[in-house]
């Protein structure tokens, strides 16, 4: 971190650095994000930390009027950095092991690295140790749900991944100077909620209409709705092998650099989960104007394009295999037919939303002729069990934390994947920055190439971007 930098983005409270770091101020022993309204802080009196763990670490309390647990997070495609970062995701996700009392132990399995590596690569990126960033996390996560709902502060202390409430009003009080209720009482009250909503920060420029569009040509019916560039969309989280369903509305704030998350009570207790997975759909942890500098000039005029993640990584596999060969629109109907006949019912204001998409277990147990019958071909039907089964089994994790090219492999031993589903599906269902479906019809037609070797050779200068100047290629068609 360069300090005079930093220091001149929290002068001209830079949106792009939002995330990025975090200033210190030491005469109120406070942390803000680059572009908190407060009073600019003198030069001599600025700290800079690269996470909010690392200024919480040297004694600096989150501040309440910028609130750092909003700010958006970093993405990478270093390969030591991605490493750290997937650890932080499975924090955030509630799926640490450090929670537990397993240590580094499950992060590091989940990740195939040993714990010192881990712990190495994670305190050279985030400046702290994994325990204490967790502990953090969890801490953030509790002060929004302090501010934000009227749930019951000990299920606000379980949701945040604390173990015992005494330990978190102990470390809340110990960190923040003050008792979890004393935030509740300075909250506007409200009254019993159905939904909780929440705020979450990107860095502009943001094309949401255009993602949304994405998004509406591809939605699975029963299962997603987009609607006057609203996106809503039915969910299921295995949390502790307990299955959580409800739905969610996503709405993009038209004044504040922010998407509104509206989310269904039910599912209250994996409101890290959901709200981790938003952010990765999204694409909230982007920073256009790096990706936009790697792309080149063609790539300025729609600086706001994001990459599309995924719900579920499974179910954006399916829905790739579906693809195969046939129109979006053909394959979108088949996939609503798949979710009306397997998936599971799930209660929500919303008509077009009555089912969450069947899970791999489900499909898994379904023979070919099950999933034939609903119009699919035997060869796709058996593509598609085949990937349920490798899901089910654990044999196959589709998820932005799995190593990509192990999964690659893995995916094109199925039979009837090959390369363009596999980089689709790292595309989305990973996250991976460099994915690149390189024979893909629209690709190749926005390169003006008939040669997937030249396309290849060509889309080199992307590096390490290249799933970005897809959406642009995509785009430029439309």
């Amino acid at each position: 971190l360069d300090p005079d930098s930093c220091y001149q983005a929290v002068k001209s409270h830079d949106a792009r650095f939002d995330g990025r770091f975090f200033t210190g101020v030491t005469s109120t022993r406070i942390y803000c994000r680059p572009l908190c309204t407060a009073r600019v802080p003198k030069r001599e009196n600025c700290r800079f930390f690269p996470s909010a763990a690392a200024a919480e670490g040297a004694g600096f309390r989150p501040c309440l009027r910028c609130r750092p647990e909003l700010a958006p997070g970093n993405a990478s495609v270093d390969a030591t950095q991605r490493l750290a970062q997937s650890a932080a995701s499975l924090m955030e996700d509630g799926i640490d092991g450090v929670a537990t009392g397993n240590g580094l132990t499950h992060v590091a399995a989940q990740l195939g690295v040993s714990d010192r590596h881990l712990r190495r690569v994670f305190e050279a990126e985030f400046g702290v140790a994994p325990i204490a960033f967790a502990q953090t996390q969890r801490l953030l996560l509790a002060k929004r749900l302090l501010s934000d709902t009227v749930m019951p502060v000990t299920a606000i202390a379980f949701a945040s991944g604390f173990q015992s409430l005494r330990r978190f009003n102990a470390l809340f009080k110990q960190r923040y100077r003050l008792a979890p209720g004393d935030l509740r009482k300075a909250a506007p009250r409200r009254a019993k909620q159905d939904t909780f909503s929440f705020e979450l920060a990107y860095r502009p420029p943001f094309d949401w209409l255009h993602l949304t569009g994405f998004l509406a040509t591809r939605s699975i019916a029963l299962v997603e709705q987009v609607e006057k560039n609203i996106y809503r969309r039915t969910l299921r989280i295995v949390n502790n092998s307990e299955h959580h369903t409800g739905w969610i509305e996503v709405r993009c704030h038209k004044t504040k650099a922010v998407l509104t998350v509206h989310v269904a009570a039910s599912l209250a207790k994996v409101l890290p989960q959901v709200l981790a997975r938003v952010k990765r759909v999204f694409d909230l942890s982007c920073q256009p104007t790096e990706i936009v500098a790697a792309l080149g000039a063609w790539a300025q005029p729609h600086a706001g394009l994001r990459l599309p993640g995924a719900f579920d990584g499974f179910e954006l596999a399916v829905r790739a295999v579906l693809g195969q060969q046939i129109t979006v629109r053909a394959a979108t109907t088949l996939a609503g037919r798949f979710a009306g006949a397997l998936g599971e019912a799930v209660a929500s204001p919303y008509l077009a939303l009555q089912r969450v998409f069947p899970s791999a277990q489900t499909v898994a147990a379904c023979s070919i002729d099950d999933i034939a019958k609903l119009g699919i071909i035997a060869t796709r039907a058996r593509t598609i069990r085949a990937l349920a089964q490798g899901v089910a089994s654990g044999a196959l994790t589709l998820t932005p934390s799995a190593n990509v090219e192990e999964t690659l492999a893995a995916l094109k031993r199925i039979p009837g994947i090959g390369d363009w589903t596999a980089q689709y599906i790292a595309m989305r269902a990973l996250a991976w920055p460099d994915a690149f479906p390189h024979t893909d019809y629209g690709v190749m037609k926005a390169m003006n190439e008939t040669n997937p070797k030249r396309v290849l050779l060509n889309a080199e200068a992307w590096r390490p971007w290249r799933a970005y100047a897809v959406m642009h290629l995509w785009h430029s068609l439309e």
